[in-house]
Order: structure tokens, then C-alpha cells, then sequence
């Protein structure tokens, strides 16, 4: 197989540099033109090329008909645009000129990594998704839904992206940040984690941002916040929402220019992290009420993750179950072996209002009062067995994609799949459904892996 050939057309130094270590594990080679013309003229008399990156090169390099030059050839080649704008809008309008994919600036080399993997065709670095679904195997799970979280959050933790999970309390926001962490290429670094929801307000900035001796009555010392502290990792940021107005203000600062200011010191300090944001709030509804930043918002919602509640998985109880009272054999000699499939019914009806927690410490109320080797319907508490009373009936809404729960990607998935049903699998058909390019539909098509 022949190494690949890829074309940059930049005339920044620091893309070709990502690029270069993006595909410095391979042979490869790079062909670079600096000028549009120059551009124009390579995409016309290479054939051989594997991937095409264009930076937007604030303005010197006009990508129009650079896309328009690559749409012309036989192969349907990947083509990624470098954007001096990080909004979803810009993103999206590259896509509908023809890109297969925008990447914010400054770009690293592992969200270069990250956008070629979906679009390969043996050329680049394998796909290690399993290996990183492998990953995850300490959160215990069998159904299709955490199935799919697992390789989205698989697929992010190679990159360097800013993500945000949501879910409500209990569904395990934490340990996926921490899953995410370790399979980065932070994994090495620290990962701290801080509550925003359970630090006063006025210890909150100085908790995240250190303060310098003397800046208050009681700074008796320098201290670092976190923001240093968890320099070359992650920083955990739960319960996001409950982050005050002022805060919020020097939180958007860090994530744009990597600066943190302390607390009574006139210098910025620069730190290189990860931020992982978590919230069982609805940030939209915040942000209309004015308690969150939009601003704020955009920067933290890169790349979401939804963790679905446990009432809608209840595939996953049983085996959650089993691996609770496993962890209380092994630590307390508990008697219980199992449960009976009657039981695991009633805990499957189960609304789970606290989630996993909930399951966790009904399991552990289990260890102390049951005291039959086989956990029985008898044995689960009362709310349990009692038969839940039929919701009064109400107006339906409006029929919506969100109400089905479903992050950004599966959405997409689904419209994708749905288009090419309508096109019985012709590829230039669906391409029309959906006013997008056959070369941008080839690409989501195998980044979703639909055949």
C-alpha cells in the first residue's frame, strides 16, 4: 500500500506543524501550497491525494473554490478546513460548502488525529475503538444506550476537546470524566475534580483560581487553584450550573486564552488543561433565565455526552446489581449469591429517581436486611412492591427529536440512516435529501460506520 499523500494549504506555520505531528507515526507525505493560486494549481495536478486541510488563514486563503477545485476529482478525498471561528454556524456552513470537517483553531495534532480516523481508508492510524470501549469496561453496562455512550466518549478521550456531560444526579458523570481522562493523552497528568455546587460562592473564585499572600484578611499564604494545580491533566467542573454569574466571567477567560488570574495578583498566569464540565441542570433554560453565560456555554458544549437515566436502561440493572453485591462480598463476606428473576422485574418498574446511587444504596440496605442467599420481592423495600398509580393524562406536546433524549450525534446517525432507506442506499440520492455533498454524506457515513 502506497503512504498517503496530503495537501495543506496554509500559510500559518503552527497548522503545518499539528499536521505534521497528526501524521508523524506513519509515512506520509505532505505537500504544502501557501497561496490559493498555489492551492488551485496542486488539487489540479495531484491525482494521488489522500487528504486535503485548508486553513482559513484569517482570510488569505479563500477555501471557496479550493472546495470547489476538490469536488471536481474522481475519489471522493476528505477535505478539512482549519477555522478561525469556533461557533457551530461556522461549522456548519464549511460542511455545506462541501467539507467533510471544521476544525476550531488553534488545532492540535490530536484533533487532527481525531478528524481523520472516521474518513481512513488504511492509510492513517488504525482505529483503536474498541481498545478504547475496553476502557470504559468499569462501568458496567450492557444496554445498546450506554453501549453508544461508551464509544462517543472513546472516540473524544483521544482528543483534546472541552466536553460536557449531562444526565441527571446519579448517572455517572464523574467516572466517565475520569474514564476520559485516563485514556487521553493527559492520562500521565492529574485529574482534579471540584463541586461547584458545594463550595460557598465567596471560596468558589479562590478554589479555582488561587489567591497570592495577602489578598484577603485570611490569605496568610500563596495557595494555587485548581486551575494550576491540575496543570498537564484534567480539571472536573461538577454541577457546572450552580457556578456564580462572576466566576462563569473568569471560567470563559481560562478556556479562551489559558489564563488564569489569582486572586490579588496583577500577573496571568498561562495553564495547559483539559476541562471536563458536568450538570444535571438544563443550561438552555438557565441561560434564558439569565443565571448562565451563552458565551460560557459555547465554549463548554464541544462536545456533549447524555448519559441516559437508569429508568431508561433497565437492561442494566441486573448486572449493576451483581457487581454492587459482588464489591460487598469481597469487602464484607456478604451472604447474598443472587437475585430472583421475579425481583429483578420489580426493580426494572422501578422509576430510579437517584439512579445508579439509588441502586447503590438499595443494594447496600439489601446486605443488611435480607438474609436469604437469593434476594426475593419480599425482601426489596416497600415502595417497590407497591404498584405505581397511572400518570393523569395530559395534552401531548408537539412531537420533537429532543423528547426522545438523543445527543447531537445519534440524531445524525439517524437522519443519515433514514435518508439513505428513502434512497434504497443510493448514495447521490440521499446526498440530495439531505442538501449536502455525496463527499461530506461518504464521510459521515463511515464515521458512523454505516455501510
Amino acid at each position: 500500500m502506497h503512504a498517503p499523500t496530503v495537501a495543506l494549504i496554509s500559510a500559518e506555520p503552527a497548522s503545518r506543524t499539528a499536521l505534521e505531528q497528526a501524521l508523524s507515526d506513519q509515512p506520509s507525505t505532505l505537500l504544502v501550497a501557501t497561496t490559493t493560486d498555489a492551492g488551485l494549481r496542486l488539487l489540479a495536478d495531484r491525482q494521488d491525494l489522500t487528504l486535503i486541510v485548508c486553513d482559513d488563514s484569517e482570510g488569505r486563503i479563500a477555501r471557496a473554490p479550493l472546495l470547489a477545485q476538490a469536488r471536481q476529482s474522481e475519489g471522493d478525498i476528505p477535505f478539512i478546513v482549519l477555522g478561525e471561528s469556533d461557533t457551530a454556524r461556522a461549522a456548519l456552513q464549511a460542511v455545506r460548502e462541501g467539507a467533510t470537517d471544521y476544525l476550531p483553531k488553534p488545532v492540535t495534532a490530536d484533533a487532527i488525529r481525531a478528524s481523520l480516523r472516521p474518513s481512513q481508508t488504511g492509510h492513517f492510524e488504525a482505529d483503536h475503538a474498541q481498545e478504547r470501549l475496553l476502557g470504559f469496561d468499569h462501568i458496567i453496562s450492557v444496554s445498546p444506550q450506554m453501549q453508544l455512550v461508551k464509544r462517543l466518549a472513546g472516540e473524544v478521550a483521544v482528543t483534546d476537546a472541552t466536553v460536557l456531560i449531562t444526565g441527571e444526579s446519579g448517572t455517572g458523570k464523574e467516572l466517565f470524566a475520569r474514564a476520559i481522562h485516563a485514556l487521553s493523552p493527559r492520562g500521565k497528568g492529574p485529574f482534579l475534580a471540584l463541586n461547584c455546587a458545594g463550595i460557598p460562592e465567596p471560596l468558589l473564585e479562590s478554589e479555582l483560581f488561587g489567591y497570592q499572600r495577602g489578598a484577603f484578611t485570611d490569605a496568610k499564604q500563596t495557595k494555587p487553584g485548581k486551575f494550576q494545580l491540575a496543570a498537564g491533566g484534567t480539571l472536573f467542573l461538577d454541577e457546572i450550573g450552580e457556578m456564580s454569574l462572576p466566576a462563569q466571567a473568569k471560567l470563559l477567560r481560562v478556556l479562551e486564552d489559558h489564563l488564569v488570574d489569582p486572586l490579588g495578583d496583577t500577573h496571568s498566569i498561562k495553564v495547559n488543561i483539559r476541562v471536563i464540565a458536568a450538570t444535571n441542570e438544563d443550561l438552555p433554560a438557565q441561560i434564558k433565565a439569565g443565571r448562565f453565560r451563552l458565551d460560557l456555554y459555547y465554549r463548554l458544549n464541544v462536545y456533549q455526552l447524555r448519559l441516559p437515566p437508569l429508568r431508561e436502561r433497565p437492561d442494566d440493572i441486573e448486572p449493576i446489581l451483581r457487581s454492587f453485591l459482588e464489591h460487598a462480598r469481597q469487602q464484607r463476606g456478604c451472604r447474598i449469591q443472587g437475585i430472583a428473576p421475579a425481583a429483578v422485574t420489580l426493580l426494572e418498574r422501578h422509576d430510579w429517581p437517584g439512579n445508579v446511587r439509588e441502586l447503590h444504596n438499595v443494594v447496600e440496605g439489601l446486605t443488611i436486611t435480607c438474609r436469604n442467599p437469593t434476594i426475593q420481592p419480599e425482601h426489596l423495600p416497600p415502595t417497590f412492591r407497591t404498584p405505581r398509580t397511572a400518570a393523569p393524562s395530559v395534552v401531548p406536546e408537539k412531537s420533537s427529536l429532543l423528547a426522545f433524549g438523543l445527543s447531537f450525534q445519534e440524531m445524525e446517525k439517524t437522519i443519515l440512516e433514514e435518508a439513505l432507506r428513502k434512497a434504497a442506499g443510493n448514495v447521490s440520492e440521499a446526498s440530495r435529501l439531505l442538501k449536502i455533498t455525496r463527499n461530506t454524506l461518504r464521510y459521515r457515513m463511515a464515521k458512523y460506520r454505516i455501510s
